[in-house]
């Protein structure tokens, strides 16, 4: 499989200077490189910005900016990505590359707990107080690659934020494999995010596929 992966890896389109730029001071100034999103899955995230003509995104979970810049990068002038992340440590080396991308006009970026921000955000689009949200304020692509034990949280607060007929797309769900042994392992990340999985298969209002791409990539279409 490694071998397989080097290979397409190889095959696809090269990270911009500022992507590998991330990808090095993930390794140097972080202990956990491995949850950079890299680049052909960075490629394929570009791939769907563009083919779905997205131009409001939100991403949760930052880490060090890789997935935010491949997201944004395939943005049209006049888009925007919110990207939420926990870890005001890494604030600066975020905000350096964006820089370096040339894309810091197109991206926000919220230091804070996912759930609170989202509450806030939902606020501002006038769901908390039950309205509906605005269209132009509603997102048409999502990318949650968070703590894992709050998915199905952050899969509640966000749906209505996302306009009919966008894309959630949901990381990590395959989680190394642990939510197809049986016995199932029962620490909270695993549990969660099979119970994750088991609630997008059984909801009505979405049609979803999950792609064996790395860790697994929940690919989730809100139905119109």
């Amino acid at each position: 499989m490694e071998k397989i992966y080097q290979y397409i890896k190889e095959h696809a389109s090269e990270p911009s200077e500022a992507l590998a730029w991330v990808e090095r001071q993930t390794h140097i100034r972080t202990n956990h490189a491995r949850m950079l999103s890299g680049a052909v899955q960075g490629q394929i995230m570009r791939m769907l910005v563009q083919l779905s003509g997205a131009k409001r995104i939100l991403e949760l979970g930052t880490f060090t900016g890789y997935s935010a810049i491949c997201l944004a990068s395939a943005l049209p002038e006049d888009g925007h990505l919110d990207t939420l992340e926990i870890n005001d440590e890494l604030e600066d080396l975020i905000l350096e590359g964006f820089e370096r991308a040339d894309l810091s006009d197109r991206i926000n970026l919220h230091i804070g707990d996912c759930k609170d921000t989202l509450r806030r955000l939902r606020c501002e689009m006038g769901l908390e107080v039950g309205g509906h949200a605005d269209p132009a304020m509603q997102y048409d692509l999502v990318y949650m690659d968070a703590n894992k034990r709050e998915y199905c949280e952050y899969y509640e607060l966000l749906f209505d934020m996302v306009r009919p007929g966008g894309l959630i797309l949901a990381d990590n769900v395959l989680w190394d494999g642990k939510v197809c042994e049986n016995p199932m392992p029962q620490d909270k990340q695993t549990l969660g995010i099979a119970r994750f999985n088991d609630m997008v298969s059984a909801d009505p209002r979405v049609e979803s596929v999950i792609l064996p791409l790395r860790d697994g990539l929940n690919l989730i279409r809100r139905k119109i």
